[in-house]
C-alpha cells in the first residue's frame, strides 16, 4: 500500500487533520479534498494547514451552488424532515460532497477514499454508500474502524493531545470540545458536553442565530415567497422590497434574516441509522422559513388523499436521505412520485418572522396551477352549490360502523374521575 494515493474528505478540523497525519505515517500519499458547501471557513488557511502536515495536494471544491440547487431545493420541494424535526442539513451535504470526492478520485487516479466519520455515526454510512454508488470499485479507509487507530485514540481528547504533540493547530479546546458541522443550510453541534441530554446547551454555542429571547430583532417582518412546482423561485422582503430570485442568493438572505430573529434552533435526541440514539443541536434559519412556507402552500394546493400519500412518501424519503441512500433506486422512485404531486404546488405564501418563530399568514395559488380552494363553496354566508341536507346521509353512513360496534360489544364507557 505504500505510496498509493488516498482521497481524504478533509475539513481542516481536529479529526481529519489528525487522520491526515496518521495516513502519512502509514506511507500513503494523501490528496485532501475540502468541499465548500457554504461553511464559514478560511479555505486558504485550511489548505496551508494540510500542506504543512504533509498532504501531496489540496483540492478546494466549490460546490455551494450545486448543494443548494441539486440537494437543498429538492429537499424543500419534497418537504423532507426527519422524525418531525430535523431538516437534514448534514445528511443532504454528504451526497453533494461525495460527488466532489469521486471526481477528485477519478482525476488523480486514486483507488482509496478516507474520511473522519466515527464508527458510531451516520456519516460513515452516507459517505461510503454514496462512494459505492458512484464508483463501485473504490476502496475505503475508515480510521475510526481501524483496530490500530482505535487503540491509539479513544476519542476527541486523545486527538487533541496528538495534535498538540505534532504541532497541528485545531480550534477544539479541552474545555469546550463539542463537534461542529457547518454548511449553507445549517450548523450542527454534538459530542462533548452535549452528550448528556439533560445538560442545557451553552448559550455561546450558537453561530447562525441570535438568542430569540434576549437578542432577536423585535419588529416582525413579512416575506413573500414564490414557488413553482414546489421549488422556491423568489423571496421578497415586503418592507424593503428587496427581491432575491437565485437559489444561493435566496438561502443566504433567509439565513441572515432568519438568524437575526433566532429562527430555526432545535435541540433533539434522534435515532441514528446504526441503532444509537444521539443528541444534536441544530440551527437552520433559512431552511425553516422555506419549509414553513412550502408546507402551507402544499396543504393549500394538494388533494387531501394525494397529500396523505405524499406525506407517507416524504417520511420514507427522509429516512433514505438520513440513512445515506440518496443514490439508490428507492430514493429515485420516491422522488419522482413526489415530483408528480408537486406539479400542483405553485403559488405564493406570505410568511411573518418574529423572535423565535415564523408562520404563514396568507397564500395564493398561481393562476396557471388552478386551485382546489373554493371560496364560494366553503363560505358560511352562501350555500355555493353545497347541499347541507346531504351531510345527514354522509354522517349516517359513517355511523353504521360505530353503531355496529356498540351493538356487538356494548356502548363506549366514559372513564369517571375519582372524586
Amino acid at each position: 500500500m505504500a505510496g498509493e494515493s488516498v482521497i481524504l474528505a478533509y475539513s481542516g478540523g481536529l479529526d481529519t487533520s489528525c487522520i491526515l497525519k496518521w495516513l502519512l505515517d502509514q506511507q500513503y500519499e494523501v490528496i485532501c479534498v475540502l468541499a465548500d458547501v457554504g461553511q464559514k471557513e478560511d479555505f486558504a488557511a485550511a489548505e496551508k494547514k494540510a500542506l504543512n502536515i504533509g498532504a501531496k495536494k489540496v483540492i478546494v471544491a466549490d460546490v455551494k451552488q450545486s448543494f443548494v440547487e441539486d440537494y437543498i431545493w429538492p429537499a424543500v420541494q419534497m418537504g423532507l424532515v426527519y422524525e418531525e424535526r430535523y431538516l437534514l442539513g448534514t445528511s443532504l451535504a454528504r451526497p453533494c460532497i461525495s460527488v466532489a470526492l469521486m471526481e477528485a478520485a477519478r482525476q488523480c487516479g486514486a483507488k482509496y477514499l478516507s474520511h473522519g466519520a466515527t464508527g458510531k455515526g451516520n456519516d460513515q454510512v452516507r459517505f461510503e454508500l454514496c462512494a459505492y454508488a458512484l464508483q463501485p470499485d473504490l476502496k475505503i479507509i475508515a480510521p475510526w474502524r481501524n483496530d490500530e487507530f482505535c487503540r491509539r485514540f479513544q476519542g476527541r481528547q486523545d486527538l487533541i493531545a496528538y495534535a498538540q504533540e505534532h504541532g497541528i493547530e485545531v480550534s477544539a479546546k479541552p474545555a469546550t470540545p463539542w463537534s461542529t458541522d457547518a454548511n449553507i443550510l445549517h450548523i450542527s453541534y454534538e459530542s462533548g458536553v452535549l452528550e448528556d441530554p439533560n445538560t442545557v446547551a451553552p448559550s455561546n454555542l450558537y453561530e447562525m442565530t441570535v438568542d430569540p429571547v434576549t437578542k432577536a430583532t423585535r419588529q416582525p417582518v413579512r416575506l413573500l415567497i414564490q414557488f413553482d412546482r414546489g421549488l422556491p423561485t423568489s423571496v421578497e422582503d415586503l418592507a424593503s422590497r428587496r427581491i432575491c430570485n437565485q437559489p444561493l442568493e435566496m438561502l443566504k438572505f433567509l439565513n441572515e434574516l432568519g438568524g437575526s430573529y433566532g429562527i430555526g434552533r432545535i435541540d433533539i435526541v434522534e435515532n441514528r441509522f446504526v441503532g444509537l440514539k444521539s443528541r444534536g443541536v441544530y440551527e437552520t434559519p433559512g431552511g425553516t422559513i422555506l419549509f414553513t412556507a412550502h408546507q402551507d402552500l402544499e396543504v393549500f394546493a394538494l388533494d387531501r388523499e394525494v397529500l396523505r400519500t405524499k406525506q407517507l412518501l416524504r417520511d420514507r424519503m427522509a429516512d433514505y436521505v438520513y440513512n445515506g441512500f440518496w443514490f439508490s433506486p428507492e430514493a429515485l422512485y420516491v422522488r419522482r412520485c413526489i415530483e408528480l404531486a408537486e406539479e400542483r404546488v405553485s403559488g405564493q405564501v406570505t410568511v411573518e418572522l418574529a423572535p423565535g418563530y415564523c408562520r404563514a399568514i396568507a397564500r395564493k395559488a398561481a393562476p396557471e396551477a388552478g386551485a382546489l380552494y373554493n371560496e364560494q363553496l366553503v363560505s358560511m354566508d352562501v350555500h355555493g352549490g353545497y347541499v347541507p341536507q346531504d351531510a345527514g346521509g354522509f354522517i349516517a353512513i359513517n355511523a353504521v360502523r360505530i353503531r355496529e360496534h356498540v351493538r356487538a360489544f356494548g356502548p363506549y364507557e366514559v372513564p369517571k374521575k375519582a372524586p
